[in-house]
């Protein structure tokens, strides 16, 4: 009770301290004043200082939140790919049995009792290709005289014809797996002959001239 009431003079002591004119003619503040003064201020600094942190860990709370959603919408953007083309390796290791199909097709048998056979294991193959189509497995057969388009077509060799890029044959048709191109199919394209110089007939009459002049 005692100590109560030394500090309760004390502070009463400090706040009746008079105020004295300065030689500008202003007044000075009390020592209590001042104290409160720099109390204000320091605590003004703390509180920029914790605003400045608080807006340094918001920034990095968004930026982590961001990477985190960009990290989840690429995870689910492959996951759904997988799900898509899931068949895409069962058909690629596919295709080389395919292709051997429709060379053997594109030999026509003489024999009857082949032509049986031929006939037995073109029903298999189409069978197969039902599956394919069933999951969405597209065939890309460009036709002949079609124009080339590299988007789909792969040119594996290229022969005379009148016009250039023009499909001249298909050695194995390409195949698509819903959007996705699996193969391109494999074409043969023309191209134009280049023309034959001209340098040639030019020297062939200057010869010819030249021995007329010197018989006469």
């Amino acid at each position: 009770m005692i100590d109560e009431v030394k500090q309760e003079d004390l502070d009463q002591a400090e706040e009746e301290e008079e105020v004295k004119d300065d030689d500008s003619g202003g007044k000075k503040l009390s020592r209590r004043e001042n104290k409160y003064k720099q109390q204000i201020s320091l605590l003004e600094a703390e509180i920029e200082k914790k605003q400045g942190e608080v807006e340094n860990w918001k920034n990095k709370y968004y930026q982590a939140y961001a990477d985190l959603d960009n990290t989840r919408k690429s995870l689910q953007k492959d996951h759904d790919a997988m799900i898509k083309y899931r068949a895409q390796g069962f058909v690629e290791k596919l295709l080389p049995a395919f292709d051997s199909f429709q060379m053997a097709f594109s030999v026509e048998p003489k024999d009857e009792n082949v032509k049986n056979y031929v006939q037995g294991f073109k029903m298999i193959y189409s069978q197969f290709e039902q599956a394919m189509k069933d999951e969405q497995v597209s065939f890309v057969n460009p036709q002949i005289g079609d124009n080339f388009d590299s988007s789909y077509m792969h040119a594996i060799q290229t022969v005379d014809g009148e016009e250039d890029n023009k499909v001249a044959n298909v050695y194995v048709r390409g195949y698509r797996l819903k959007d996705r191109l699996i193969r391109p199919a494999m074409v043969i394209v023309t191209k134009k002959p280049e023309a034959k110089p001209e340098v040639e007939e030019v020297k062939e009459t200057t010869k010819e001239n030249s021995d007329v002049e010197e018989s006469k």
